[in-house]
């Protein structure tokens, strides 16, 4: 029979990438695994197919020949490709998925497994003004330098750490489980191949310090809410040799007395008076800018609103700025005098003599209420 497709078997398109090719083996792998489907013939057969192709398309030389010359590119007895569960190649690249899965790093061909450091959150809090024009400013964060007194080592002075007699150095250990074996980070030395008879004890065996650091941070004008902004390398360090983590800074706004944020829009509230209303006139706005005016028509009713072009804020992604929407409110008169409150008698008396044309939202509304008791 002839074989299938690799990248059909594992479900992939062909321009798939490492990590897409490691996914879609780990998915198969974690469902046709034989110790998950004992005296199953045809999720056995899944496993070991899903199996050849991973072996096949994580390595860039076999891939570049499989892509070029199908099947006959590649030698089909290599690794475990046909034959059973056996083979350092298979064991490799399943413990790399494990590793993935657990938490766990990359070996070092005869050295001890390394590990990338945590990555860090800080959390920043900032105006938005300071959102919509970008800020410069320094925040501190924790660092971890040599210990001074065992320079690194995190052995006591005058001793040195020893080889791990349970991984020999290797850190990690082969596990046997049935037929199938995996490796695991050694429990001895926790994957560093060393143990340390005589800690440190200003470091406690660590080898290093905790301390603090400066770093500038630069905000972008236009970022938002939730926002990220990535300071590589300055995490935690790396085990054995690794890489550090990152820094990630979290950005988070104040809220605002006038404007709400919705993207790059802007939201303010006006409050006017109920003569401004009804005559009619011109009244200042706050922009984060400065100020602007706009007219306010002749019978402008509460919640009508107002949109300026281009004053809102332009977003790291954006090419033009957004615009601000200004919502108005007719605020109702308090504290009358008796004086005030005669007069408000009076044009009240006048616009009802007037008829429904001062008040045609009413009338439409009432109108309305009518038709539904009839109904």
């Amino acid at each position: 029979m002839a074989k299938r497709d690799y990248y059909e078997t594992l479900g992939l398109a062909k321009n798939a990438s490492e990590e897409e090719i490691k996914k879609a083996y780990r998915k198969m792998a974690m469902k046709f695994h034989p110790d998950r489907n004992p005296d199953d013939k045809s999720a056995e057969e899944k496993f070991k197919e899903a199996k050849e192709a991973y072996e096949m398309l994580s390595d860039t030389d076999k891939r570049a020949a499989y892509d070029r010359y199908g099947h006959a590119g590649v030698d089909p007895n290599m690794g475990a490709g046909a034959g059973g569960f056996g083979g350092g190649g298979f064991a490799d690249a399943f413990g790399d998925i494990f590793g993935d899965i657990f938490g766990g790093g990359r070996q070092q061909r005869g050295g001890a497994q390394v590990y990338r450091g945590a990555d860090l959150r800080y959390s920043m809090e900032i105006t938005l003004e300071q959102a919509a024009k970008g800020y410069d400013t320094q925040i501190r964060v924790p660092s971890w330098n040599n210990c001074d007194t065992c320079h690194g080592s995190g052995a006591k002075p005058g001793t040195k750490p020893t080889t791990c007699p349970t991984c020999n150095g290797n850190g990690q250990v082969r596990m046997q489980q049935g037929f199938f074996s995996i490796q695991q980070t050694c429990p001895k030395c926790h994957g560093t191949g060393k143990i340390i008879p005589e800690p440190c004890a200003t470091c406690d065996g660590v080898g290093k310090v905790k301390t603090n650091k400066t770093l500038e941070v630069k905000i972008p004008a236009g970022i938002d809410e939730g926002m990220r902004i990535r300071s590589s390398g300055n995490g935690e360090p790396g085990v054995n040799g690794g890489p550090s983590g990152d820094l990630y800074v979290e950005i988070h706004i104040k809220p605002h007395n006038v404007f709400q944020r919705d993207g790059d829009d802007l939201h303010c509230e006006m409050p006017i008076s109920f003569a401004t209303a009804a005559l009619g006139g011109e009244i200042e706005i706050p922009t984060l800018s400065g100020r602007a005016a706009i007219t306010i028509p002749e019978g402008t009713q509460s919640g009508k609103t107002f949109r300026l072009r281009s004053k809102g804020i332009k977003g790291v992604r954006s090419a033009y700025p957004g615009d601000l929407y200004c919502h108005i409110i007719i605020e109702t008169p308090v504290r009358l005098t008796e004086h005030q409150k005669k007069l408000l008698k009076e044009f009240d008396k006048s616009t009802r003599e007037g008829g429904d044309k001062h008040s045609p939202q009413s009338k439409g509304w009432f109108d309305k209420v009518k038709e539904y008791f009839s109904e």
